[in-house]
């Protein structure tokens, strides 16, 4: 049974948030020098719980809707398959995605208690966007937006939680975390173009077109790329950051294998995978750039 629950709650994808949290834990230990070791390790609590309400939640409606019983589910996309093959009721998964909510809303609670207002805006458009995002958000196009937010509110509070402040290095870092995720997501919504647009959901995927949508996925580590190479010209990130352009390779062969298997279905999880890959790499060196520095610059 724990084997089922942690596939529905796609514990490997999981990886993008606590990523984004290191990323703002190392950025204030970069610029502060210093790290709240229980703030931390309830931050990682907080986060996790409300990325699996989000799958969670994402997996019932999705169920309720027949999106999930009506496409042709791969590692990456289509849902974590525990509702269509009936390893857990329905009312499971929901129970479960709203528990994880109010456990990631009382861990940002605590943290409001302590830090103030700051957290509680960033906490209010985690549990209204989490709720949300499987029906309204998504269903508005908005899918990329959400995640892309994500990302870089779960940088930024953690920074915050750490500092009691804000600085303009975690603001920018949030948004290359969060763009790392949406790009993710993006290429993951090729396989249920079909089920998807039957059942009334509007990806942005299906906003553009599939062919377009193929073209348009280069947009995104153009992006990531070019504010990393800009905030390194500008001293904004330290030098050591360009490292994280070790996987331009990576993101062009992703990108192209994209372009030329996007209607292929059965095709494409090599193709998500190279995506997937492309994410967390980019995103794990961007975090070790920070404590590669403070290394560097330790008194010895």
């Amino acid at each position: 049974m724990i084997k089922v629950w942690l596939r529905a709650i796609r514990i490997r994808f999981l990886l993008a948030s606590i990523i984004s949290v290191c990323l703002g834990l190392a950025i204030n230990g970069w610029q502060n020098k210093t790290i709240d070791v229980g703030f931390a390790a309830l931050t990682f609590v907080g986060v996790a719980a409300l990325h699996a309400s989000v799958d969670l939640l994402n997996d019932y409606w999705d169920y309720k809707r027949q999106i999930d019983t009506d496409t042709n589910r791969t590692k990456f996309s289509g849902g974590t398959g525990v509702l269509p093959e009936g390893l857990l009721k329905p009312s499971q998964v929901y129970r479960a995605g709203v528990l994880m909510l109010i456990i990631g809303s009382a861990v940002g609670a605590f943290f409001v208690l302590e830090r103030g207002i700051t957290i509680a805006v960033i906490l209010g458009f985690a549990i209204v966007s989490i709720y949300f995002y499987s029906t309204r958000i998504v269903d508005s196009g908005l899918g990329e937006v959400f995640v892309a937010v994500k990302g870089s509110m779960i940088v930024l509070g953690t920074y915050f939680v750490q500092s009691s402040h804000i600085t303009l290095e975690p603001v920018i870092a949030g948004i290359i975390s969060g763009v790392l995720s949406s790009t993710v997501l993006f290429v993951n919504s090729f396989p249920d173009f079909d089920a998807d647009k039957k059942h009334g959901r509007k990806t942005l995927v299906i906003l553009l077109g599939k062919q377009k949508a193929a073209t348009v996925v280069w947009i995104f580590p153009v992006m990531i790329y070019g504010i990393i190479i800009v905030s390194v010209i500008l001293g904004i990130f330290p030098v050591i950051t360009i490292i994280t352009l070790a996987t331009i390779p990576l993101a062009i062969r992703s990108a192209k294998a994209l372009k030329e298997k996007y209607n292929q279905i059965q095709e494409l999880e090599p193709v998500m995978q190279g995506f997937v890959t492309y994410s967390r790499i980019t995103g794990a060196l961007f975090v070790a750039a920070f404590l590669i520095d403070v290394l560097l610059k330790a008194p010895q």
